[in-house]
């Protein structure tokens, strides 16, 4: 399986999925090229920890400002306390954020099995899928068997 992938992609097919019983690295270092791409999941946690710090401090100042409390002679907008509800909305949306992100990048909920997954994919077989114009159907099919396809399906 992971012969084909490499010539399939050596060929230019770029719509390529794999089903397997095992995870294998051989796989995705055969459909990226480079192993594991860096996740897109970490910049949903910055963005929500950094807009966590924004609001905890716009909330505080906020609210400071609207109903004044001088207490022993300290400026009413006065950072230092401030410090903790900002540090806890940055963590609390940080990890919402972090949540959204892989719900996101995963596709997640997924609803449907795909219509040609076959249940021997979970067991012990191999599988992959490849989408392709007609005109190169008989090429892909050709290849797979090639690369030592038990069946190939249309």
């Amino acid at each position: 399986a992971t012969r084909a992938i490499l010539e399939l992609r050596a060929r230019g097919m770029r719509s390529i999925a794999t089903y397997s019983p095992v995870p294998l690295d051989e796989f995705e270092e055969a459909l990226t090229g480079h192993g594991l791409p860096r996740s897109p999941v970490r910049l949903f946690t910055l963005v929500g920890a950094l807009t966590g710090t924004a609001s905890g401090f716009a909330l505080t100042i906020w609210t400071a400002l609207k109903w004044n409390l001088i207490t022993g002679g300290k400026p009413v907008v006065s950072i230092p306390p401030f410090v903790p509800i900002a540090y806890e909305l940055t963590i609390l949306l940080g990890g919402l954020c972090t949540l959204l992100g892989l719900l996101v990048t995963a596709r997640l909920p997924s609803f449907g099995v795909s219509a040609r997954y076959d249940p021997r994919f979970s067991e012990d077989r191999f599988g992959v899928e490849v989408t392709c114009d007609a005109t190169e159907r008989r090429t892909v099919e050709d290849l797979l068997r090639n690369a030592g396809a038990e069946e190939v399906r249309a």
